[in-house]
């Protein structure tokens, strides 16, 4: 090969000297825009273009371009292997072309400009192909081995400059992303209180892991943890739409091996690629027992008063995205007043130099049924300490209260309808924890609902205004007051108003009073078995 003349290399280090210093604050878009303005000043070239590769990797996309804009402005795509631009992708080596015509050019935009001579190389860092980067000109040109050589100079630079603004692009927008799909503030749940941790990686980039808590309509609670393979942008893509996927089939499913079943279908059909391991579990209205289903997720720690933290022995079915394998199954567990669930992703418990089960045998002994930030903080320092990790660490504590703890229900929600099932489902939950019966529940459930509907309907105009519900329990009673800031407006439609009888049907006691302020309920409801 012609070894660069001194004026190559005097090219060369303008090209270094902008590169490196003066558009080093530039963001991709408009650092490739100036760099192709001067690709085309030191080769005497009419036009320039940078094509990137998409996220599968199958199609250059043209991203950059000076004297054809249109490339960038129509958003072409060019297969790889394909037309000029995927020829050099493809083979990975610099390609030439003398004479443009429809044989050799798959992009009419290089036909219809009237480019006669094109060179081409490609993007390459670290042996892999970032992408293209090719010069044309509208006059027969005969491109030398010395351009060749330029140019691919050129290229080797915009490959890592692409890279760098990339990987920090991607950076930032996985961590958005991932935090904006972390369950910003934990919901609040009668008679279980949760926390939770999350410290990224120092293996670069993010990963995939997440947990989540939901309520359901049936009153139940739904708790996930999950650990999607890969690292990156895309893995925080992939695990935003698992836990999406994964709420919605939990609406429609209370069997948690059937919401994974469901998951992992959608995942095989969708995704390509994709795999990731999943333990899901279902907290009955009561508390009493939990519903679980492991997909190669690491079993979660069961701690009860008094004793030391022991390991769950559930079956461990195939992760999420493996094609072929047999039913999932659910194990249902006993969870006692005062009891701790203790979840976790694997970058909690596996060091190198450490085997998993002396792993999973520190964390038993750092797991007690106390109160939930001391057991995260004693968790965190036994198991982490002051070294960094490797890997995300995502952990998700679940604590039952003591059957004397429950505290009191407090909700304030929009007076909208869609509200009325939020203050169904968590009530039902509050009424089993505090021990009320199935009709206790019936008939409570009834009463609270006409009053809420009643705030919803008449205590508000077109402004809106909210709904409050306080619930406790006393002694030997459950009492419930639903109260608004707003001005009562008649009923509307026939056979309306009755909610008050069926409210006194159901109570044992209620009280209304209504003024220019609001209207409050007051019902009582002596718990059945006690003096009524």
């Amino acid at each position: 090969m012609t070894v660069p003349s001194t004026t190559d290399e005097d090219r060369l280090r303008r090209i270094e000297f902008v590169t490196d210093s003066a558009l080093a604050h530039l963001d991709v878009k408009d650092l490739l825009d100036e760099l192709l303005d001067r690709v085309r000043s030191l080769l005497g070239v009419d036009t320039a273009a940078v094509l990137l590769f998409d996220a599968s990797a199958t199609h250059l996309v043209a991203t950059a371009a000076r004297g054809i804009e249109e490339e960038v402005r129509q958003g072409v795509r060019i297969p790889l292997g394909q037309g000029f631009a995927g020829r050099i992708a493809a083979e990975r080596r610099p390609v030439i072309i003398e004479q443009v015509d429809h044989s050799n050019v798959l992009n009419p935009i290089l036909r219809e400009k009237a480019i006669r001579s094109l060179l081409g190389v490609p993007l390459v860092i670290e042996g892999t192909v970032l992408g293209v980067l090719h010069v044309g000109t509208l006059t027969p040109r005969r491109f030398t081995e010395a351009d060749t050589h330029l140019l691919q100079l050129v290229a080797d630079r915009v490959a890592l400059v692409t890279r760098t603004h990339q990987s920090d692009v991607d950076r930032a927008a996985a961590e958005a992303l991932q935090h904006s799909l972390m369950p910003g503030t934990l919901p609040q749940i009668a008679g279980l209180e949760l926390t939770a941790r999350y410290v990224p990686g120092q293996a670069g980039g993010l990963g995939g892991d997440w947990y989540d808590v939901f309520t359901l309509p049936s009153g139940r609670v739904g708790v996930v943890m999950g650990d999607v393979v890969g690292r990156g942008f895309q893995a925080a893509v992939v695990m935003g739409r698992l836990r999406s996927a994964l709420r919605a089939f939990a609406r429609e499913e209370d069997d948690p091996a059937e919401v994974l079943e469901r998951l992992d279908g959608n995942v095989q059909h969708f995704e390509d690629n994709v795999m990731a391991t999943v333990l899901y579990a279902v907290f009955e209205p009561s508390l009493d027992q939990v519903m679980l289903t492991v997909a190669g997720h690491l079993p979660p720690v069961l701690a009860v008063p008094g004793d030391a933290g022991r390991l769950l022995q559930l079956p461990v079915d195939l992760p999420v995205g493996v094609s072929v394998g047999p039913p999932r199954r659910t194990t249902v567990i006993d969870l006692p007043p005062g009891s701790l669930l203790f979840l976790y992703t694997d970058g909690l418990v596996e060091r190198r130099g450490r085997s998993l089960d002396e792993g999973l045998d520190r964390l038993c002994g750092a797991v007690r049924a106390v109160d939930i930030e001391t057991t995260c903080t004693t968790v965190m320092s036994r198991m982490v300490g002051a070294e960094p990790v490797a890997d995300d660490v995502a952990v998700l504590v679940a604590h039952r209260a003591e059957a004397s703890e429950a505290a009191p229900l407090y909700l304030v929600l929009p007076a909208v309808l869609r509200s009325l099932a939020e203050v169904r489902s968590a009530l039902r939950r509050w009424l089993a924890s505090v021990g009320a019966t199935p009709d206790d529940v019936t008939d409570i459930l009834v009463a609270v609902g006409e009053a809420c509907s009643n705030v919803v309907e008449h205590a508000y105009g077109p402004g809106g205004g909210n709904l409050m519900l306080h619930a406790e329990r006393g002694e030997d009673q459950v009492t419930v007051t639903v109260w608004d800031n707003g001005r009562w407006r008649s009923a509307r439609g026939e056979n309306r108003g009755r909610g008050t009888t069926l409210m006194q049907q159901c109570s044992d006691a209620v009280d209304v009073t209504a003024g220019p302020h609001g209207t409050t309920v007051r019902m009582q409801r002596h718990l059945s078995g006690e003096t009524r």
